[in-house]
């Protein structure tokens, strides 16, 4: 090959190799989707549910369980620790028994309207998975300002709702100041529309519409006052004639902790599963 073609041939290639360059910079870089991850005290699966990290733990399958209406139970709150360890007991006995328990991570959004519509999403995909329209709930502390939100909107969509030392009045636990953000109001506002957001003070719905609840509690809790919350919730179905639908059993002595009798509740857990299998 002449000299001049030799040039001629490694011009082009250089002006080929700035230009690819030149038009890959100018590319929008493609952002790679990143799996949601969440460590699972139990066998079961992590997925992404409107946007949000969730999970789901796996039953086991028993024989004559009708696929179509698989129960499962909505849990609450999911957090990046929660469920933890110390439940790890109480679920083995759900999905032992063909129950899956399931939730979605909204932060501390303390049973908020941005929480609810995350729970109705978690709820749509469940659904669509074949599990049943109608599951039970368990809240946990201030999950139970979740599960109680959700059986005030969605009373036909609740078999039953579990509590373990749970908050059902924000005003206790975290206190107006801490609950106003995930509402997206400033403390006086929240306040203002107590009625309408606080689920102690709207529980009647669910109490007419005959959803049943079983809850533990102790009566030393400091963090999340029995008197207020889960005493206050069996009043207020007394007053509306549906008492004998609220289960509180009061550990005696107890406080907010990690006592195990929380954990290892049978009638709790036995509640839990009849609940959510519609029995």
């Amino acid at each position: 090959m002449k000299p001049r073609n030799v040039f001629r041939s490694l011009f082009a290639v250089a002006c080929a190799t700035v230009f690819h360059h030149a038009a890959s910079a100018a590319e929008p870089a493609v952002a790679v989707p990143v799996p949601p991850t969440k460590q699972l005290i139990l066998p079961g699966e992590v997925l992404s549910v409107a946007g949000r990290t969730a999970f789901i733990l796996a039953p086991a399958t028993i024989p004559g369980q009708q696929p179509n209406a698989k129960p499962w139970i909505l849990y609450s709150p999911t957090l990046p620790s929660y469920p933890d360890k110390a439940e790890q007991w109480m679920h083995e006995q759900f999905t032992q028994a063909g129950v899956a328990v399931a939730g979605i991570d909204t932060g501390e959004s303390y049973g908020s309207p941005e929480a609810l519509k995350a729970a109705e999403a978690l709820h749509a995909e469940m659904v669509r998975r074949g599990y049943s329209t109608k599951p039970a709930l368990l809240g946990r502390s201030r999950g139970g300002l979740w599960a109680s939100a959700w059986a005030i909107a969605h009373p036909e969509l609740t078999a039953g709702v579990g509590g373990i030392y749970p908050v059902y009045d924000w005003r206790t636990y975290p206190g107006v100041a801490k609950a106003a953000p995930a509402y997206g109001l400033k403390p006086d506002e929240l306040l203002a529309r107590v009625g309408e957001l606080c689920p102690i003070e709207r529980i009647d719905v669910a109490a007419k519409a005959g959803v049943p609840l079983c809850i533990i509690h102790g009566d030393d809790d400091k963090l999340v006052p029995l008197g207020p919350n889960s005493a206050e919730l069996k009043k207020r179905y007394e007053a509306v004639g549906k008492g004998e639908l609220v289960n509180l059993i009061i550990a005696k002595g107890q406080g907010h902790s990690f006592w195990k009798g929380f954990f290892h509740c049978q009638e709790l857990v036995d509640f839990l599963i009849e609940r959510a299998r519609g029995e």
